[in-house]
């Protein structure tokens, strides 16, 4: 007999909305989270104004947040080259230290228990799941959501198939004060990587960038990299010297992969970054995780209605359904990754960009989606 109850591992952006989503429909969650709140967490930090409907419909007015309004995009090359263009559906920028803990709260509202731990172990049994945490508090559910981020102990534990493979991926995060437009989100390209510059709440600049770490381990420490490589390109130097740290020292995150993952593993229903991480060049990674939040709500509401039958249904029709939304925008992201990696690929790109501007909005359309409704 189906019990009516859902156990998320992670609580960050896309668990939090899972929480949310499934609380408002009724059913009982509980989310494991091994963090504080409210914790500064390595993102670009721009969301999509495609999730807006869909926050309506969980009753969240980031207004409330006072974000700022994001309608225009700048793009250039390791050399400096650049080319602009005005983002379809626009978005809006807002700190992961603010946004979690208003979700935090939202969940706490709603009904939800949040725990503070971390998962020692996951083992499914006759249709059920039997999750321990570290203080050996052992939890059961029908359903187990996976929210725990890019990479973690769970996805060793799993012995999932991308963290047996080495990542030679960096990334690094850090909010600055200076003088930024508040409309505009920057994605520059540098020798091994990509940042991203765009402003938050409080007229704060969030500056994070992506970087290869056989180039970034040649270099003492991060101030050493960001002045001998990443400021090569000359719009993040100018950012750089314009603009003051506010953080005792950067966040950093190592191991970062963007290889292919599966969307359901040991019968998990996977979202976020869990389930697949797209490139920061795509700028698109927070909506997708919420998006994919929908999505898996809406199935699991229909898995306790008996619309959906039985478990193997459901992970079907979650994997179709994550295939659908995503599958081709984290394609897109890898291709242009690999192109910009190649300096004589990335150049050849840009001209046909300068030559071809509408070709910018059709990419930024490809690894964009649609406007998040109910059931679509």
């Amino acid at each position: 007999m189906k019990n009516n109850e859902v156990l998320i591992i992670g609580g960050g952006l896309a668990g939090l909305t899972a929480a949310i989503h499934l609380s408002k429909i009724g059913l009982q969650v509980t989310v494991i989270e091994k963090n504080e709140f409210p914790k500064h967490k390595v993102c670009g930090e721009y969301i999509s104004n495609e999730v807006l409907p869909y926050f309506n419909w969980l009753d969240l007015n980031i207004a409330d947040l006072n974000p700022t309004n994001i309608t225009k995009l700048e793009f250039s090359t390791a050399s400096g080259k650049t080319i602009k263009s005005v983002l379809p559906l626009g978005g809006f920028g807002i700190s992961r230290f603010v946004l979690d803990e208003y979700l935090y709260k939202k969940a706490l509202k709603n009904g939800c228990k949040i725990l503070q731990n971390n998962v020692e172990s996951i083992a499914f049994e006759v249709n059920q799941f039997i999750v321990t945490t570290a203080n050996k508090n052992i939890l059961k559910s029908e359903i187990v959501i996976g929210a725990f981020g890019k990479r973690s102990n769970i996805d060793q534990k799993l012995n999932r198939d991308f963290i047996q493979k080495k990542s030679y991926w960096l990334a690094v995060k850090a909010h600055y004060s200076g003088d930024f437009p508040n409309d505009s989100v920057g994605l520059h390209n540098f020798k091994g990587g990509y940042c991203g510059v765009s402003k938050v709440e409080k007229d704060t600049i969030n500056i994070c960038y992506l970087a290869d770490y056989e180039t970034f381990k040649q270099f003492k420490n991060i101030d050493e990299y960001q002045n001998s490589v990443v400021s090569k390109n000359p719009h993040l130097k100018v950012i750089f010297e314009k603009s003051s740290l506010l953080f005792e020292k950067p966040l950093t995150i190592s191991q970062i992969s963007f290889e292919k993952k599966q969307a359901v593993e040991n019968h998990i229903l996977m979202i976020g970054d869990t389930a697949g991480l797209i490139h920061p060049l795509c700028g698109n990674g927070m909506a997708m995780a919420i998006h994919s939040a929908k999505i898996v709500s809406e199935l699991v509401e229909k898995y306790y209605t008996n619309e959906i039958k039985s478990r193997n249904e459901l992970e079907e029709k979650y994997t179709q359904e994550w295939n659908l939304n995503f599958k081709k925008r984290l394609k897109m992201g890898r291709l242009l990754s690999n192109l910009l990696q190649k300096q004589k690929l990335s150049a050849v790109l840009m001209r046909i960009l300068i030559i071809f501007p509408f070709l910018l909005s059709k990419i930024i359309k490809n690894t964009h989606g649609t406007p998040i409704t109910l059931n679509s």
